[in-house]
């Protein structure tokens, strides 16, 4: 009369599994993919993954049936199993959520630089082009201040006037921005 395989221990079951014994197999399946789910949903938090995991370790079993061995008992070896696949899994997840986030902020901080340079370079254009406009002493001296970063006495040394001729033209010039620019773009274009 052949066994009746509920009735047979976990060492008897994997010493059938070991002779291609799928019933057997099947039997130690459904004897513990239940708690292994709920040990591996408890920790994951995820049916998909807890049924990967569990699934994993049982194919795995079949497939190294012919070398298994235990030390311990068979549930210890199951739960260990999944307890390693729980672990990489976690593992695995953290490291793309990691990579998720710093991608996430590498774009942001991409999105803020790009949109900082394009407001920085309308700006600088719509300067340029209020300056051209701008009588030539006041251009020359403006861009001597503000692009050459010379002081009023420099400026005024290096072009033969008064500092208070600087003085007055940077001023003009300024004031000229202003009403091009608006207040908030000025504000902007003072601490460039």
């Amino acid at each position: 009369m052949p066994p009746k395989y509920n009735d047979l221990s976990d060492f008897d079951l994997v010493s059938l599994i070991k002779t291609d014994d799928h019933v057997a197999y099947r039997e130690l399946f459904f004897r513990y993919t239940g708690v292994l789910y709920t040990h591996a949903y408890v920790k994951l938090q995820d049916r998909e993954e807890a049924r990967d995991a569990v699934q994993e370790v049982f194919s795995t079993l079949w497939s190294k049936r012919d070398s298994l061995e235990f030390q311990s008992n068979v549930s210890g070896y199951l739960y260990s199993s999944v307890r390693n696949r729980v672990l990489n899994i976690l593992s695995r997840n953290k490291i793309k959520s990691n990579y998720i986030t710093s991608l996430s902020d590498y774009r942001k901080s991409y999105s803020d630089e790009t949109d900082h340079l394009t407001r920085t370079n309308q700006l600088q254009a719509i300067i340029d082009k209020e300056m051209k406009n701008m009588p030539e002493k006041m251009r020359e001296v403006f861009s001597l201040s503000r692009n050459h970063q010379l002081s009023h006495r420099e400026i005024a040394e290096k072009l033969g006037i008064s500092e208070n001729t600087v003085k007055n033209h940077v001023h003009g010039a300024l004031k000229i921005l202003r009403i091009k620019l608006g207040l908030a773009n000025y504000l902007f274009f003072l601490f460039l």
